[in-house]
C-alpha cells in the first residue's frame, strides 16, 4: 500500500483559497498512491481559536470539501483530507474529519472526541464527537483518530475492535510537546498492532509553533518515515500489509486482554 502523508505549512497571512489551491496542487501531484492524508484543521489553523466561528463550514459541500473532492478524483486517491471547522445544521461547531474516495465522493466523517483546551478553546467552542469511525479502504480497514485523540488508547482499541489494521491521526501538534507525539504514535501502533500514520501541520498558528515531525509507524512501532522538522514537506512510505496478521499471529498479546 502506497501512501502519502502531506505536511502542510499553515501561514496566517495566508487566505484560506489559496491553501485549499495548493493543498489541492499537492494532492493531486500524489496520483498513484493508494492514501494520501492531510493535516487537522488546516484550513484555518489549529489553534487560531478566535476565527473558529467565521471559518466554519458545512462538512459535507462546504469550500473545503468541494475542493478535496475535486483533488481526490482528478489524482485518483483515496484521501483523509484532515479536518475542518464544520458547522451543523443546528449552528453546533465541530472538529469533523473528511475522507473521500478515489471518484471524489465522500466516503466517511468522523467528529473529534476529545477536543483539547481544558475548559478553554477548542474544549468550549466546539461540539464532541461520540462516535468512533473506521472506514473500509480496500487495502485495509482504515481507524480515524484527531490530534489529542492521541492521548486517550481506549478510542484506539475500539478502533482495532472493529477491524482497523491503519490508524490514520491528522493532527496540529504543538512544537514543544513535539516528544509526547512520537512517543505517543509509536504507543499506539505497538499496543494495537496496527499501522499507525501520523500527519502533523508544518508554521504557526496563531503563535504557536507546530511539531511537524509526521511519521508512519509500524505495527512493531519501528518508524518507516518521519519528517525531520515542520517544514512543509510530502513524506512517503509503502506498507507491507501482511505485516498486521503476521505480528498478531506471532505475538498474540491482543489476545491476552482482560479488562
Amino acid at each position: 500500500m502506497s501512501t502519502a502523508l502531506v505536511q502542510l505549512r499553515v501561514d496566517p497571512e495566508e487566505p484560506a483559497t489559496s491553501r485549499r489551491e495548493r493543498a489541492s496542487s499537492l494532492v493531486r501531484a500524489q496520483q498513484g498512491a493508494d492514501l494520501v492524508v492531510l493535516p487537522e484543521l488546516w484550513p484555518v489553523g489549529a489553534f487560531a481559536f478566535q476565527e473558529f466561528e467565521t471559518a466554519a463550514e458545512p462538512a459535507e459541500d462546504g469550500p473545503t470539501a468541494r475542493a478535496m473532492s475535486a483533488a481526490a478524483r482528478d489524482a485518483g486517491v483515496w484521501l483523509h483530507a484532515g479536518s475542518v471547522v464544520e458547522r451543523a445544521p443546528d449552528g453546533a461547531l465541530f472538529n469533523t474529519s473528511l475522507v473521500f474516495a478515489p471518484d471524489g465522493a465522500l466516503a466517511a466523517t468522523y467528529r473529534k472526541i476529545h477536543r483539547f483546551g481544558f475548559d478553554r478553546g477548542e474544549a468550549t467552542l466546539m461540539s464532541a464527537g461520540t462516535t468512533p469511525v473506521t472506514v473500509p479502504h480496500p487495502a485495509a480497514p482504515l481507524g480515524l483518530a484527531t490530534c489529542y485523540d492521541l492521548r486517550f488508547p481506549e478510542l484506539f482499541r475500539a478502533l482495532t475492535d472493529a477491524g482497523a489494521h491503519l490508524l490514520v491521526v491528522p493532527a496540529g501538534w504543538p512544537e514543544k510537546r513535539a516528544a509526547h507525539w512520537t512517543l505517543l504514535a509509536r504507543a499506539r501502533a505497538v499496543e494495537n498492532q496496527c499501522y499507525v500514520l501520523a500527519c502533523g501541520t508544518a508554521g504557526t498558528h496563531a503563535g504557536v509553533p507546530q511539531a511537524g515531525r509526521s511519521l508512519i509507524a509500524d505495527p512493531w512501532g519501528e518508524i518507516l518515515a518521519e519528517a525531520p522538522d515542520a517544514e512543509e514537506r510530502v513524506l512517503t512510505a509503502e506498507l507491507d500489509l501482511t505485516l498486521v496478521s503476521e505480528v498478531r499471529e506471532t505475538f498474540p498479546a491482543l489476545k491476552d486482554r482482560v479488562l
